[in-house]
């Protein structure tokens, strides 16, 4: 049995924790404490309640009973965006192990809500320290501090940290075997880093692959682009290409129900996300309509186009053939750079170097978010018509 427990800070919470522990009750604490000033009280008791349970986590619901859910492919698949694993993403190491509280017996879906925790075990939040004050340009700490009256929680990023792609993932990762189960395939790659491209058609998982491109020799050359970002102390950016198979025609809706306000959604819910599009996207505004549209043909009494402009969506439906999009995502706004800041105490410039652990280049552990985040789009929209 769980139990929602609302904590002012760690301290005063253990005994209770305690006795309810030992009643058989699980208590999830719940922080909300935009009351308590002055802000260093505020900081002093959300740090030490975050060394005391240093966890993130995610509630999926709508699932159907009865699924049975494969802990091993799923570790596999939150193992792709796991930190500290290769030399072009952060050092931080995290297991990045799930423990689900609710919603499995066995492995098996009850029907209940699911959730799952992720627990922090590799956490510096010294290293955030004064980004409420001097903040970092291209990142959320200026307009986060301004939002919530100087009580946003920078720490690791706080709630615009890429460390929340993790819940995302189990997630997805979830939605991506029971859509498998009924056919549908979700695969994407790196097509950019910088300005080296992989033009190879994306048809095949790259799942696989450590550094997953179609064109290995393409990405050798994007690694040697994140290796000399990395050297001067800078990041780069790219972007992910993803591809849904084997939909069928009439998923989604016109308006706001279509497929790809359903992913967009999710997708700029990944930090760092900048910019989508669905099939050839900004390059149909250079076509005319000839050369734009998709002609119909039919195979095998099935009604295809020979070409894909439109990226396997029209009028927000789909029309049967690979839904397809890409993701720009920016360079880590966090860099060992020198860069020219403000103190908001003071209001004078003040140059910045960002401390800590951060990704030279966020896009290859980006990949199996943006798999994880169509996956939920998709099965979502069958689950609404089923």
């Amino acid at each position: 049995m769980e139990t929602l427990m609302h904590t002012c800070c760690a301290p005063c919470s253990v005994s209770c924790i305690h006795q309810l522990r030992g009643e058989g009750i699980e208590p999830v604490s719940f922080w909300y404490n935009p009351n308590i000033h002055p802000y260093q009280e505020y900081k002093a008791r959300r740090d030490t309640l975050m060394a005391y349970a240093p966890a993130i986590g995610m509630i999926l619901e709508g699932l159907p009973a009865g699924e049975t859910i494969d802990m091993a492919a799923l570790q596999t698949f939150l193992d792709r965006r796991a930190p500290g694993r290769n030399d072009w993403s952060t050092p931080r190491k995290e297991a990045d192990q799930p423990e689900f509280l609710s919603g499995l017996v066995g492995n098996v879906t009850c029907g209940a809500p699911l959730t799952a925790i992720i627990r922090n075990t590799n956490t510096r939040s010294g290293d955030y320290d004064g980004l409420s004050v001097v903040p970092r340009p291209g990142h959320a700490d200026y307009t986060a501090g301004v939002k919530y009256g100087g009580h946003a929680d920078f720490a690791g990023g706080g709630a615009f940290s890429g460390r929340l792609t993790a819940p995302l993932c189990i997630a997805g990762g979830i939605c991506l075997q029971l859509l498998k189960k009924q056919g549908i395939e979700v695969i994407s790659r790196i097509a950019s880093i910088g300005s080296v491209e992989d033009v190879t058609p994306l048809t095949v998982s790259t799942a696989d692959k450590p550094f997953p491109v179609v064109d290995d020799a393409v990405g050798e050359t994007m690694r040697a682009e994140i290796a000399a970002a990395k050297a001067e102390g800078d990041s780069v950016g790219g972007i992910v290409e993803c591809a849904v198979l084997g939909l069928p025609v009439g998923l989604g809706g016109p308006l706001f129900d279509g497929m790809e306000g359903r992913i967009s959604s999710i997708v700029f819910g990944i930090p760092a996300v900048k910019g989508i599009e669905f099939g050839i996207g900004f390059g149909a505004a250079r076509l005319r309509g000839s050369e734009n549209n998709d002609p119909f043909v039919v195979e095998n009494g099935t009604v295809r186009t020979t070409t894909n402009h439109c990226g396997g969506i029209l009028g927000g439906i789909t029309n049967g053939m690979p839904l397809t999009f890409r993701a720009a995502f920016k360079p880590t706004p966090s860099i060992a750079k020198e860069q020219q800041s403000v103190n908001l105490n003071t209001l004078t410039p003040e140059i910045l170097r960002v401390r800590g652990r951060h990704d030279p280049c966020i896009v290859p552990r980006a990949v199996p978010c943006i798999e994880a985040a169509a996956a939920i789009a998709v099965y979502d929209a069958l689950l609404g018509q089923s």
